[in-house]
């Protein structure tokens, strides 16, 4: 396929319900993503590692094929990445020599400047575009996949240098088949958002966990298990994500280390006017937060 072949058919429609679709990690939000566009595309593929996940898989319905190698890929119209990051990266390297033909390429990672700069090292023949669905559960594994956790849940794109109009149709198109709300944006703003937002939540509910004494357990309520369950997130699919938004998430640690140590202060000071001032100045900003949160959030 010649290079101006090629941009024409990057400024066609990308047609979902026509397409081969490949989902690589067939994890939580792989297999939550393969749930939410089964009976809407073509095929649906998944390539997992694991035999659990592929056996899951297959005797579920959750995809038409599942399989540990990548020859499926090979007959990809869109191959989403939903392993975890470092995998993602991996992939990234990997696909020009699997993938013959043109393809769709999004990922789903939680960082994005890593990716994006990756996927625009790809060959022209690869429609390449940043994505991330904004949602997803403590628990993960396939066993815990749920297609109506996009429901309403915001799903960042974020376009690379190349990114063409076919990429951004295939992306609108997979978005609007999970009920989710597509949000675009660059790579830079995105991984300075999610590390205040997702990223830097994990780090608090990690420091939470590890300051509360073991012998404190019969004693824990509602409050501490609603403040500490992402620390319940395995650190495999975090550390990937810390690595590489690691400037960003220092940054959002500078600024809870300057709340904490104002709180601190305050309590140190007796100076409660203060704090109480501080703690309806928290309140406000919350109710500001909250307001425009999405209803599944």
């Amino acid at each position: 396929m010649t290079a101006s072949s090629f941009r024409n058919m990057s400024q066609s429609d990308f047609d979902l319900s026509k397409a081969k679709v490949v989902v690589v990690g067939l994890g939580l939000i792989g297999g939550s993503l393969a749930l939410g566009l089964r009976g809407k595309c073509a095929a649906l593929y998944g390539i997992d590692p694991r035999p659990a996940a592929l056996e899951l898989a297959l005797s579920q319905k959750i995809a038409d094929f599942a399989q540990s190698d990548s020859a499926a890929l090979a007959q990809a119209d869109a191959i989403l990445l939903a392993a975890p990051l470092p995998a993602i990266l991996s992939w990234l390297e990997k696909l020009p020599t699997l993938v013959p033909q043109p393809c769709v390429v999004m990922d789903c990672g939680s960082s994005k400047r890593a990716v994006v700069e990756a996927l625009d090292k790809l060959p022209e023949r690869f429609d390449a575009l940043g994505g991330h669905p904004i949602c997803g559960k403590e628990k993960l594994g396939l066993e815990n996949a749920d297609a109506r956790i996009f429901h309403n849940a915001p799903f960042a794109v974020t376009p690379c240098a190349r990114t063409t109009t076919r990429a951004k149709s295939a992306a609108r198109q997979i978005i609007s088949a999970l009920d989710a709300n597509e949000i675009e944006l660059d790579a830079a703003e995105h991984d300075r958002i999610l590390a205040a937002t997702s990223h830097l939540p994990f780090l608090l509910a990690s420091a939470l966990t590890l300051s509360v004494p073991s012998e404190s357990a019969p004693f824990i309520g509602p409050g501490f298990k609603s403040a500490s369950r992402l620390a319940d997130t395995p650190s495999s699919m975090m550390l990937g994500v810390l690595q590489t938004n690691r400037e960003n998430v220092r940054a959002a640690l500078r600024r809870l280390q300057t709340e904490l140590g104002r709180i601190e202060t305050l309590l140190a000071a007796d100076d409660f006017s203060a704090l109480e001032n501080l703690l309806q100045q928290s309140n406000a900003a919350y109710q500001h937060l909250a307001a425009n949160l999405t209803p599944d959030t």
